[in-house]
């Protein structure tokens, strides 16, 4: 792990047992709430058969902690998570509110890109999560402005939370090591980010547009040379009676330094790691209805999404992944459901472990995954 990032959780660490010496008194004085999460969740694979032969599997996913809260203008927010084969950060840091429109937040946060939230319904994401532009968080500082529907991100994050030669992280970030025969040392570093929304308020929902664009460095390890990386985006995200629509087009380039490879680059997320299109577009277009119910609600949602690669390699195809699902809220539990059909894609397909290259058959693979988690 890096200088940095052991420096951050160190600091986050030192945050969490002072908060936990007296529970009690921490939440009546400083606010400070402890939680967490337990999950367990059954996969179906129709082009697995094993999988099939046994009707599915059931596993422990994960089970997480979290702190969160605040003492006057400073606040702490933290969550680390257990799998069945790993542990890892997710985030960590200490935030001051300025003023009532500005936040600062130092350590492992949020990188600002993208829809503001997620570009996904689903458990399984969207495709820009498996090329590190959603729901990442990386080790750096970040300030929020909110007014009057208007928000903006500035960051800088000096590197991921693990080195680059480990997979076991939350967040999908480069990766250094072999992969499938070639042999990869990039590492990210100096990145900066910067996101501009306004939200529009209406009667019966609400509309928030936004531009998004990242800059930073990509270490070569080997070579001791410098490449870089960009991503730009423009997101809507809108709410009408229950209703929700999720749009979202981007274009990102990994333009590593002394690469065996120009067409692609190497990424790790969730203790894995697989190659991806160096360069290319990514759309996502979601819809979700939310039921409310008498135990609590219920959002049934259709996510689609489409990555065109565009590299100087002709053979490189497109990536798609439509999840169709429903997700239901009830007292401390949270079940998602999902029906995942993939094409060319990552995770979610039995010969195409990638996103973006070249693709091994001609068909959709499908599955269903089924997540039941216990909120505390």
């Amino acid at each position: 792990m890096k200088n940095t990032a052991k420096f951050m959780l160190s600091m986050v660490a030192t945050a969490i047992a002072m908060s936990s010496v007296n529970v009690m008194a921490e939440e009546q004085e400083d606010g400070i709430n402890i939680g967490g999460a337990v999950r367990v969740n059954y996969a179906y694979r129709d082009y697995d058969e094993s999988n099939k032969d046994k009707l599915g599997e059931l596993d422990f996913e994960m089970a997480a902690i979290k702190f969160n809260g605040k003492k006057g203008d400073w606040g702490l927010a933290a969550e680390y998570r257990f799998t069945s084969g790993s542990n890892y950060i997710k985030y960590g840091y200490g935030s001051y509110d300025i003023d009532p429109n500005w936040q600062l937040q130092v350590g492992i946060n949020k990188v600002p890109f993208g829809n503001p939230e997620f570009i996904s319904n689903s458990f399984w994401f969207g495709i820009p999560y498996y090329l590190g532009f959603e729901d990442n968080h990386d080790v750096g500082i970040k300030a929020s402005y909110d007014n009057n529907g208007w928000n903006t991100d500035f960051a800088f994050y000096k590197n991921p939370v693990y080195s680059a030669t480990e997979n076991k992280r939350y967040s999908a970030s480069l990766f250094s090591g072999e992969i499938n025969g070639t042999e990869y040392h990039n590492e990210e570093t100096n990145g900066f980010n910067f996101r501009q929304t306004y939200t529009s308020e209406y009667e019966g929902g609400s509309t928030t547009f936004g531009g998004s664009v990242q800059y930073g460095q990509i270490y070569n390890s080997d070579t001791g040379n410098m490449g870089d990386r960009y991503a730009v985006a423009l997101h809507l995200d809108s709410t009408y009676k229950g209703w929700n629509l999720q749009l979202q087009a981007m274009q990102y380039e990994y333009d590593a330094a002394d690469s065996a490879d120009d067409n692609k680059i190497g990424i790790a997320v969730v203790s894995w790691q697989y190659e991806i299109a160096s360069k290319g577009q990514a759309y996502s277009a979601n819809i979700a209805k939310t039921f409310a119910t008498d135990f609590g609600s219920v959002k049934c949602y259709n996510d689609f999404g489409l990555m065109t690669p565009d590299v100087a390699d002709d053979s490189y195809d497109n990536s798609m992944q439509n999840v169709t699902g429903c997700a239901i809220s009830a007292g401390a539990t949270y079940t998602m459901v999902d029906f995942i059909l993939g094409k060319n894609m990552t995770f979610s397909t039995a010969n195409n472990d990638h996103v973006g290259l070249p693709e091994m058959g001609d068909d959709w693979d499908k599955r269903i995954n089924i997540n039941f988690g216990y909120y505390f």
